[in-house]
């Protein structure tokens, strides 16, 4: 007789930590709703209101065309700056040891946890033609705050971070073998830079360069103060909504928005799209 052997046993699975799919999926959508999906279409709805024409119409007007001009060309511009300072910044706090190192990597921060308006009020202080930096810089004949390059200032300001923290811990990931092997093989510094380092961090400085973007686009408490807000000049797209809600132009000012909201989806998706585009390269080297 065959001998009847007793199946092993399937080990059983230990229980996970955090809730399955269902749960987790549902929390997902229900915030999505109702922070994101819901406002927004709410906000369609009511530009809608005006039909396509009315909405072309108001982004057809001269003093709505210049705050989009000033509100994405200088969060464009800040977004640049912050990604070639950022990299540079994140690079030294994370590569070298020196004094005051934390307190540096501490401050970094600081425009996440002061208050928008806090902020617009110090740089318009400080950039005031009678302020630390302003009067030296009007002696030279550069004007800082009430200006566009005022706005600039103030956007570099509150990105910075963004790009910062997106790329340190990248840096901190990557093998400073890599650099010494390329010295070796007699590359320049500019050369490591360009093959061997650029590669590694180009997905994550693009991610923060969106960050940082969105957040310019967005910014209000900050600008006003230092912006001048002169229309045609320095006035910056949320302020003009502002105004239109004020003059209880409720239509004017979610067409504005629904104008502002594509134009800053079309940018973050060229932006998310070099993103991929920069890692499936990554993937096929």
């Amino acid at each position: 007789m065959t001998p009847i052997v007793p199946r092993a046993r399937a080990p059983l699975k230990a229980p996970s930590v955090l809730p399955g799919f269902a749960p987790t999926f549902s929390a997902t959508l229900f915030y999505l709703a109702v922070v994101v999906l819901i406002p927004l279409g709410a906000l369609i709805v009511k530009a809608s209101s005006l039909g396509f024409g009315g909405i072309i119409a108001v982004a057809a007007e001269p003093r709505v065309l210049a705050s989009l001009k000033v509100t994405f060309g200088i969060a464009i511009a800040a977004a640049l700056i912050d990604l070639l300072v950022g990299a540079v910044v994140a690079w030294a706090l994370t590569r070298y040891s020196f004094p005051g190192r934390r307190i540096f990597d501490a401050m970094i921060d600081l425009p996440f946890a002061l208050p928008t308006a806090v902020a617009g009020i110090a740089l318009s202080t400080l950039y005031a033609p009678n302020g630390w930096l302003g009067a030296p810089l009007a002696k030279l004949g550069l004007k800082v705050a009430f200006t566009p390059l005022g706005i600039l200032v103030a956007l570099v300001f509150v990105g910075l971070p963004f790009v910062v923290r997106t790329v340190q811990p990248v840096i901190e990931e990557l093998d400073a073998e890599q650099e010494e092997a390329s010295a070796t093989l007699g590359a320049n510094r500019w050369r490591t830079i360009r093959h061997v380092l650029i590669p590694e961090l180009a997905p994550a400085l693009l991610t923060g360069m969106a960050l940082a973007f969105a957040r310019g686009v967005g910014e209000y408490g900050s600008v006003i103060f230092i912006a001048g807000n002169v229309p045609y000049v320095s006035e910056i797209t949320p302020l003009l909504i502002v105004v239109k809600l004020e003059e209880y132009n409720y239509a004017g000012a979610t067409a504005i928005a629904a104008i502002m909201l594509a134009l800053s989806f079309a940018m973050l998706l060229v932006i998310n799209s070099a993103q991929a585009w920069t890692r499936r390269s990554l993937g096929d080297v």
